[in-house]
């Protein structure tokens, strides 16, 4: 008679037979219409997004294609987490083997890939310890935690009485901490109350965080070192050096919230590189899995982390087996096709490129390395979703923030040729409306 786990074994049976019966049970799917598939999300989802209207089926490096086969340059990168381009074959091959190896212990246990991942990423970046979440809200959400843990235990703020500063513009996510720290009122409203604790400060302003930093109670300084979601505003050249002047005078901690702006989009592999600081904290997201799997990381050094004790924070499925290996390979990818540097240098020519846009329709180009954006004017014939619209249908992907912002940033694999093929996608598409 079979045991227990030998009839499971049985059940289960040798993977590939299993992989064999599954498709051969499965219906085939209906091929649907762009506009079937946008009324059975309108009918079926939540209603939290107001997506472009293209239904896509496939991406490769720069590219998307949409079901009915017309391809398309991707100017969003899902807001910066495609930086390696879509489907990365190495990338790829890293989540099949771990897929097919192991993929979630929890933290009830040790595996064998989040140590090497550990200490490949703090050895990167220069800190002592890693703390492995999922999505970057969750990053932001472990950083406030931290430094409002470390406030209580190390600088000796009372009980319940840490502050956080931000700045005006910021966002780091929809939860409802995030929420309580916006001055966004589509994300804020109608989510209070609010948690308390956040001081917001104007974004840019030395002098606003000099004078905010000065109440013994602040133990930290979450800041964009560029606002990607606000409209890529570009601080003053200065600005990250003197916050870390300024939280290093006043015992604050510096987080740096390089979900959208790290890992090589602006020409360097984090933002705050361009000024040669080093924050206390930083969070990283998005191109942290190359696009391929939710994996967000709280990077600092022990004063700082160890505040931290078991029970006290944590995730099912941060650290996983999947997530620690795709990580890993796609830092490794990043590094290895210099990608840091190409944005670089396709970031000078695709801004010198919108620089000769009409400035009756685009009045500013702000960005650094490929996270850029232009205002658009907006008037009765034309905004910026109308401008979005003509560049899907001229064959590229990108959408607007704030109403009259138009952001671009292609993944980080773009050559010269196509870059020169993207600007005049754009430039038709601005002139169509002269």
């Amino acid at each position: 008679m079979l045991s227990r786990f030998s009839t499971q074994l049985v059940r289960w049976g040798s993977s590939s037979a299993r992989h064999r019966s599954t498709a051969t049970a499965a219906a085939p799917s209906l091929k649907l219409t762009p506009d079937q598939i946008y009324a059975r999300e309108d009918k079926y989802g939540a209603h939290n997004y107001h997506p472009l209207p293209v239904a896509l089926a496939k991406g490769k490096g720069v590219f998307l294609w949409d079901v009915e086969g017309k391809r398309y340059f991707d100017f969003l990168s899902a807001y910066s987490a495609v930086n390696q381009g879509h489907c990365h074959p190495k990338i790829v091959q890293a989540l099949q083997d771990q897929a097919e190896t192991l993929c979630l212990t929890s933290r009830a246990f040790y595996n064998d890939q989040l140590g090497e991942y550990e200490e490949y990423v703090t050895k990167l970046c220069g800190f002592d310890k890693l703390l492995p979440m999922n999505t970057g809200v969750e990053g932001g959400e472990t950083a406030c935690k931290l430094a409002r843990k470390w406030g209580y235990n190390v600088k000796g703020v009372p009980k319940n009485q840490a502050k956080i500063i931000v700045a005006e513009g910021n966002f780091w996510g929809r939860t409802l901490a995030a929420c309580s720290s916006s001055t966004d009122p589509d994300c804020y409203e109608g989510f209070g109350p609010f948690i308390p604790g956040f001081e917001i400060i104007p974004y840019s302003d030395l002098n606003a965080l000099e004078k905010a930093c000065q109440d013994p109670n602040v133990v930290a300084f979450m800041i964009e070192p560029i606002q990607g979601e606000a409209g890529v505003y570009v601080p003053h050249e200065g600005y990250m050096k003197g916050v870390r002047d300024i939280c290093t005078k006043h015992n604050v901690l510096f987080i740096a919230d390089e979900i959208q702006t790290g890992l090589a989009r602006t020409g360097k592999f984090l933002c705050v590189d361009h000024e040669n600081v080093k924050p206390d904290m930083l969070i990283l997201g998005k191109a942290l899995s190359g696009g391929m799997y939710p994996v967000s990381a709280v990077l600092a050094n022990d004063e700082v982390m160890l505040t931290i004790k078991p029970g006290e924070h944590g995730s099912t499925y941060g650290g996983n087996p999947i997530a620690c290996r795709v990580a890993k390979v796609a830092l490794e990818v990043l590094l290895e096709e210099n990608m840091t540097e190409n944005a670089q240098k396709m970031g000078e020519i695709l801004r010198s490129e919108l620089l000769k846009l009409d400035k009756d329709i685009v009045t500013l180009v702000r960005g650094k390395g490929l996270l850029n954006a232009i205002v658009i004017k907006e008037t009765k014939d034309y905004d910026a979703w109308k401008m979005c619209m003509k560049l899907r249908d001229n064959g590229l992907l990108a959408k607007p923030t704030h109403g009259d912002i138009i952001r671009f940033a292609p993944p980080l694999c773009i050559t010269e040729e196509e870059i020169y093929e993207s600007a005049d996608i754009i430039k038709r598409s601005v002139e169509s409306f002269l």
